[in-house]
């Protein structure tokens, strides 16, 4: 029986920098994984999907550049070359992240690890005996009992098909189903996004939403909100979707992706063993520390409900590693004011609270709001619209949401989000002097507000 002061089981973002940094601090470490190096962020997330985003872009510059003068012409699209390159990638950021956990001597046991009891874990016929567990397991793409859910994709296999389909049905209103709207619709595809709501994005600023929405549908998507399914069926020239407009509409399909949201990966860890607690979604619930009930288990990332975002898994872990081996008093990360895109075509960038939350919290804010096409497009032809926008306490000039739909939003919303973390105002931003021409300069050159709202 091998002795440990931490095992993680799991070694996606959160998992592998706990068990680095833990190992670091002079503690011996082992990690368990069952699937692959990096989690879902590196391997059926973030990273490959947004290659996938990069890749269905070209369609547009190919298109748009005749406006600047180029004599450019679309030959087609190779699907394998793009998969295959990705995997490649993918494949480097594996070996990366176990030369990371080599470097830092904690040992990769490959296996789904069974807890036994609260300092016993089994994994491929090995037992490991340990102070501490960690949970780092995260996330699994949820699927609906429904007629034919066997014959659907979910996020975990839409990355790697065989072929690229003519005809795709994407299901959800989340991140990922109208990230991969966007894919596939630049890369050719006739694609169907379907919601069972009135809106997509519903954590997001609605007017941001709205716009997206529209631009999708300028892309060719079909965009169906209010749009119930209830199974699917094999024919002979694809899969066939019962659904709420079936009189008026027969929708058939090659794929199917089902996007609907993610669920606690859970599922045989040996959670009965122990005092561990869930939440009625299947979370693990975690008080100060990141400890569970059972006073020698921790977990972090995806898997408790935290915020569902690579940072957050990261800090989590590195907090969590600080506070058990570096005699750092508490693992505390700060959730306030986190930064988060939506690489959708184009993107959405969110930052604080929305115009709607305004009038829920009872709070008294100004709009700014700044409507254009982006300089780009004004040679190319099309009509791609942005929206930046800032919502200012009316009383104290801090603001408080900043959002914005346009070109790589990320990388403008990464810098203001360290503004908004030191505490802006309005007037810090009306004093800045902005970067021209840009489309981030917007958010220092806005004066007058468009509307002011609340209390």
């Amino acid at each position: 029986m091998s002795q440990y002061d931490l095992v993680v089981i799991g070694a996606g973002s959160g998992g592998v920098r706990a068990a680095r940094m833990a190992a670091g601090f002079g503690a011996k470490v082992a990690v368990i994984e069952d699937r692959y190096l990096g989690g879902t962020c590196v391997n059926v997330g973030c990273v490959p999907k947004k290659l996938y985003v990069y890749g269905s872009s070209f369609s547009e510059a190919i298109n748009d550049a005749p406006g600047y003068g180029w004599s450019a012409s679309n030959k087609g699209f190779d699907w394998s070359r793009l998969r295959d390159n990705k995997t490649k990638e993918i494949n480097r950021l594996n070996n990366i992240y176990e030369k990371l956990l080599d470097d830092s001597s904690a040992e990769l046991f490959d296996g789904r690890g069974l807890i036994v009891d609260p300092h016993t874990i089994e994994v491929d016929n090995h037992i490991l005996s340990t102070e501490r567990i960690l949970i780092a397991t995260g996330g699994w793409p949820r699927q609906p009992e429904m007629p034919g859910i066997e014959l659907t994709k979910t996020s975990n296999e839409i990355f790697d098909l065989e072929t690229l389909p003519k005809r795709i049905l994407i299901v959800g209103g989340g991140y990922i189903a109208v990230e991969f709207a966007g894919i596939f619709a630049g890369l050719g595809v006739e694609t169907t996004l379907s919601y069972r709501g009135p809106n997509l994005l519903k954590e997001f600023d609605r007017e941001i939403v709205g716009q997206l929405i529209e631009e999708m549908k300028a892309k060719g998507i079909d965009v169906r909100l209010n749009h119930q399914l209830f199974g699917f069926e094999r024919i002979s020239d694809g899969i066939r979707v019962t659904h709420s407009d079936q009189e008026d509409d027969e929708l058939v399909y090659d794929e199917v992706l089902m996007a609907v949201g993610r669920v606690p990966n859970t599922a045989g860890l040996g959670l009965e063993n122990t005092k561990v607690t869930t939440r009625d979604d299947g979370t693990i619930e975690v008080f100060d520390n990141f400890q569970t009930r059972d006073p020698s288990i921790y977990a972090v990332g995806d898997v408790t409900g935290s915020v569902a975002l690579t940072p957050v898994a990261l800090a989590e872990g590195m907090a969590l590693a600080k506070h058990l081996f570096d005699g750092v008093e508490s693992a505390k990360v700060d959730y306030g004011l986190i930064p988060t895109t939506i690489f959708s075509q184009p993107n959405v960038g969110t930052l604080g609270i929305s115009e709607e939350e305004v009038t829920t919290r009872g709070l008294h804010a100004k709009v700014f709001v700044s409507r254009f096409r982006p300089m780009k497009h004004a040679l190319s032809g099309r009509q791609e619209q942005s929206i930046f926008k800032l919502i200012v306490d009316a009383t104290s000039d801090k603001i408080l949401g900043l959002h914005l739909l346009a070109p790589d939003a990320g990388e403008i919303l990464q810098g203001f989000a360290v503004a908004l973390k030191a505490g802006a105002t309005k007037a810090d931003f009306d004093r800045t002097i902005g970067i021209h021409p840009t489309a981030a300069e917007e958010f220092v050159t806005m004066r007058e507000p468009t509307r002011v709202i609340g209390a």
